[in-house]
């Protein structure tokens, strides 16, 4: 992956359908492996930080693989399951080709890791939740609870995501849409937008701002006007083979990329947002005030991030019957169970 940062620094440092919600699971306990599991957080922990250390984006892969996860029939570890010949997966969908392989890797690790410690025990789903907290904490973000007890799913649909995922150039009022949907708040959709704050975007998702772009009236411009212009002419070098080498990314916080931080929300404020969906949220009078809030209180903007988190990972949990404790991530145990 080539991450072309040093030109943008040099450039501007001085400067939906509707959807049904599955249930949101509370019958889960932070210490629900304190007799079967007991150093299986610490386990977690150790492989991912030592995953962040050897491949600083490891942090941001694994918060976007976690959301794709949860925000597709729920919190359930289908994201992880590999496609086969003889059935696909959310792996297919186009939306989840870039999810990067670090972050499946620091799962897999993981796993194998307390495969040893306590066998058939943790779930690949609490693994991915437990993950994200601590690299968003390992990067300098807040430390949330994290329920745990949840099952791993029976299938994993390959046409879901591209349905009930966002995409880079949804405007706020679908946003809002597809988070209220699935019982999110305006405040925690730009809560978690602040995830932003690390990991980078390909070219591809913001192109369009940067190349034959056209106002609202059909007017040509030279670029989105609503960006930084020192910002936008960076990136049009830095982009400017996107389309011979679609591995061309930029960070998405160009400013403190590996730092979990409220950057993101300041950088709005400037024209530094990277997607058009990030121009929204500082241009739209729902979600501009808090933008406001968050770039201007960092404190306030870890807390409602850190509930935000919990109750994400709470949505659509299985239990009992409706999952199971996989051996493997990237395989059922028994195979998928048709819908």
């Amino acid at each position: 992956m080539r991450l072309s940062l040093l030109l943008l620094l040099f450039l501007v440092a001085p400067a939906a359908a509707q959807l049904v919600a599955p249930p949101v699971v509370t019958k889960l306990s932070p210490d629900f492996y304190s007799q079967s599991c007991p150093r299986a957080e610490r386990i977690i922990a150790e492989v991912v930080q030592a995953k962040q250390m050897a491949n600083p984006t490891t942090a941001a892969g694994v918060l976007r693989v976690f959301f794709h996860d949860c925000f597709v029939s729920g919190c359930d570890a289908s994201v992880l399951i590999a496609s086969n010949q003889f059935a696909k997966s959310e792996h297919d969908a186009e939306i989840n080709h870039s999810l990067p392989g670090d972050a499946f890797d620091a799962v897999v690790r993981s796993k194998l890791a307390l495969e040893l410690e306590c066998p058939g025990v943790v779930s690949c789903a609490d693994i991915l939740s437990l993950a994200s907290r601590v690299l968003v904490t390992m990067t300098g973000g807040p430390r949330y609870p994290v329920p745990l007890g949840r099952k791993d799913s029976l299938s994993s649909s390959p046409t879901a995501p591209d349905v009930e995922l966002p995409h880079s150039n949804y405007t706020v009022d679908h946003l809002i849409q597809l988070f209220g949907a699935k019982g999110f708040t305006v405040q925690e959709l730009v809560a978690l937008s602040g995830a932003h704050t690390l990991g980078f975007s390909h070219c591809q998702e913001f192109a369009t701002r940067l190349y034959n772009f056209r106002d609202k009236g059909g007017k040509p411009e030279d670029f989105d006007p609503t960006m930084n212009p020192s910002y936008a002419k960076g990136l049009q070098v830095v982009c400017k083979d996107y389309l011979k080498d679609p591995t061309i990314a930029a960070f998405n916080d160009i400013i403190t990329p590996g730092k979990f931080d409220n950057m993101y929300f300041v950088n709005l404020e400037r024209g530094l947002g990277l997607l058009s969906t990030d121009e929204e949220l500082w241009t739209d009078p729902r979600t501009k005030p808090l933008v406001q809030l968050y770039a201007s209180n960092s404190t306030a903007f870890f807390d409602d991030f850190g509930r935000a988190m919990e109750k994400l990972s709470l949505y659509g949990v299985k239990t009992g019957a409706d999952g199971e404790i996989r051996r493997r991530c990237d395989t059922y145990n028994n195979g998928p169970v048709p819908k």
